[in-house]
């Protein structure tokens, strides 16, 4: 095997390259439609029932909340971690098969 990159060889790594920014770029758009959820959370938190039903039913809105919260920051990070690993595709070495 040479060690001559080939313009079809570019165009493979470019190829994939954009398919994993395509990935990250889908990641990032799912962690931001949480955002559309974690309002409409809030919106249920701030609701004024008095009962001690609406007040555990709050608490537990505000656990989800949270919880969803953290998965946003998860989904960021491995957005960002993709991202990161699109601009690496083009200087990594070919592997056998075609894989990533």
């Amino acid at each position: 095997m040479s060690g001559s990159i080939t313009a079809a060889d570019a165009d493979a790594c470019g190829s994939r390259s954009f398919e994993v920014q395509q990935l990250a770029w889908r990641v990032a758009d799912f962690a931001y439609s949480v955002d559309t959820s974690m309002l409409r959370f809030r919106r249920l938190e701030l609701a004024e029932w008095q009962s001690p039903a609406g007040e555990a039913y709050r608490t537990a809105i505000s656990l989800q909340a949270a919880a969803l919260g953290r998965a946003r920051e998860r989904l960021m990070a491995a957005s960002e971690a993709v991202l990161r690993h699109s601009r690496e595709v083009p200087v990594s070495p070919q592997r056998m098969g075609g894989g990533y």
